[in-house]
């Protein structure tokens, strides 16, 4: 298709009254209790995210993250997102988690952070996007085939 007709179906369209409507910035997803709410998945860890404007306080499951996720390495993992948007100590975040071990509910907390932070900020999507918050870790244990020790392992081979 050349110029000259894309420019002339252009003309017709805006004749007819079908002009293209002007993409509009998504808004902000905030309830009544002015909190944004997101699912962050991780093996098989559901992390159900909750936050709000406030003073930086993170509890998971009823308990202060330092106590819930007793490893450093855990704790960092879980502000990766409020760092990266430059957002720590702005927001009271509250998280409900369950399934899988400490590292994959960690990873299914950030996960469901970022989501969040993009649903009350929209504008943050594209630095939470680029440094891979957004993306869902899809690997998950494989499961055990029959006829094999463990997912893959044969039993041992026995010439005689």
């Amino acid at each position: 298709m050349s110029a000259t007709t894309f420019e002339g179906l252009k003309s017709v369209a805006a004749e007819a009254g079908l002009a293209p409507a002007p993409i509009e910035p998504p808004k902000p997803r905030i309830d009544a209790q002015g909190r944004s709410y997101a699912t962050g998945k991780r093996k098989t860890a559901v992390a159900r995210v909750w936050i709000k404007r406030g003073k930086g306080k993170i509890t998971v499951n009823g308990k202060d993250q330092k106590e819930y996720f007793g490893r450093a390495v855990l704790q960092m993992i879980i502000k990766q997102p409020l760092v990266t948007a430059d957002r720590s100590g702005q927001f009271d975040i509250d998280c409900t988690v369950s399934g899988s071990g400490p590292s994959g509910q960690a990873g299914a907390v950030r996960h469901g952070i970022a989501r969040a932070l993009t649903f009350f900020e929209p504008e943050l999507r594209p630095v939470l996007k680029k440094a891979g918050f957004l993306t869902r870790d899809s690997r998950v244990v494989e499961r055990k085939k029959y006829g094999r020790k463990k997912a893959r392992r044969s039993f041992q081979f026995s010439k005689r």
